[in-house]
């Protein structure tokens, strides 16, 4: 099957895009030139990864992912926050983060991997701590690998993930509670959503939650909205994402689109959250990439959800052909230099939508 290629700037000259790469790159490093919209949505670092990789080739000292650079870029595109990983920051570090983040009135997520064993919660501690210094709202992990459909051959496998994610969560809970950081578990891609209720409710501990995906459950069959409004009571952040959804062969194409441009109501969405947790801040996850492949007709996938049932598989795909999206975006066989123009307009476009369409 063909996928469309939606170009980011159809008219585009050459010496407007050279012009347009400069004024990122100047506010990328905190210099916006000129004021945007703003907006309380925040963004997550995993938005702006072509941007850091062609601004590493130009300067290998810049990082796009330190902390105050990014909190910096995240102000200068207008957007009202940002999820990142803070890492162990000193105490000079800490004060410049939560200064800049005062003054601009943004607010702060981390991204932290949780303790493998009892030797890594020296780690573990030390970045919580940081979290904590920073007052961050919550700080996003995952807890199994890669996606379940790739990632696992049998439930056997999956089972044995979900016990180590087990303990890894019990060596967690002492320490999040300790420093009263809120631990928040995305959906990813990995566990059903009556599943990942499961583990909550076994958990019981008030300062591990949920990072609430908004299109990942759909992948493994979840009910689209239902799984949101599953997750939405365990809430602490939220990954808020629009999706554009294509039939192939062996199942259906799931990718990343700008707000309101894909299969998703995000309005709905949006009304979901925000009746469960009215104080929550969301971060837009929009990754700019080639459409996934999720091969819900082939026997791989099932191996790892055999008790799944049949109505969940006619209704997920029901919901693909009655909500099929104009464009998917076609990103590899562009050059470095197109791959940033188009990651930059995805963002540029659904922080204008969450302004102007959703009051975020």
């Amino acid at each position: 099957m063909k996928v469309d290629r939606l170009e980011a700037y159809p008219t585009l000259t050459r010496r407007s895009a050279l012009g347009a790469i400069a004024a990122a790159t100047m506010a990328s490093v905190g210099f916006a030139t000129e004021k945007p919209q703003r907006t309380g949505l925040g963004l997550v670092a995993y938005n702006c990864g072509i941007r850091r990789k062609w601004m590493q080739q130009r300067d290998s000292k810049l990082d796009l992912f330190d902390p105050l650079t990014f909190l910096k870029h995240c102000h200068s595109v207008g957007a009202g926050g940002m999820q990142t990983s803070l890492g162990v920051l000193d105490a000079a570090s800490v004060k410049a983060l939560r200064d800049s983040a005062d003054e601009h009135k943004l607010f702060i997520d981390g991204i932290v991997n949780p303790p493998k064993d009892e030797v890594d919660l020296a780690r573990f501690e030390a970045e919580i701590r940081t979290a904590s210094e920073v007052g961050v709202q919550a700080v996003r992990t995952v807890v199994m690998p890669g996606r379940r459909y790739e990632q696992f051959k049998s439930l056997a496998e999956v089972r044995e993930s979900e016990a180590t994610a087990l303990r890894m969560l019990e060596l967690a809970a002492p320490i999040v509670t300790k420093h009263r950081v809120r631990l928040a578990i995305e959906n990813h891609k990995d566990q059903r959503i009556d599943e990942r209720l499961a583990l909550y409710k076994h958990l019981s501990c008030e300062f591990i939650g949920a990072t609430v995906d908004t299109g990942n459950s759909f992948a493994l069959l979840d009910d689209p909205y239902g799984a949101i409004a599953a997750l939405a009571p365990y809430a602490f952040t939220v990954h808020f994402k629009d999706q554009a959804l294509r039939e192939y062969e062996h199942g259906f194409l799931l990718a990343d689109i700008p707000l309101g441009q894909g299969s998703f109501d995000m309005k709905r969405i949006a009304g979901i959250l925000k009746r469960a947790k009215p104080d929550i801040r969301m971060m837009l996850e929009l990754i700019t990439r080639d459409p996934l492949k999720v091969p819900c007709l082939t026997e791989k996938f099932w191996s790892t959800m055999p008790q799944v049932s049949g109505n969940d598989l006619a209704r997920t795909l029901r919901f693909v052909r009655e909500h099929p999206a104009k464009s998917v975006q076609e990103v590899g066989s562009l050059s470095l230099e197109r791959q940033v123009d188009l990651e930059d307009a995805n963002i540029a476009a659904s922080l204008k939508y969450a302004s102007e369409e959703l009051s975020l």
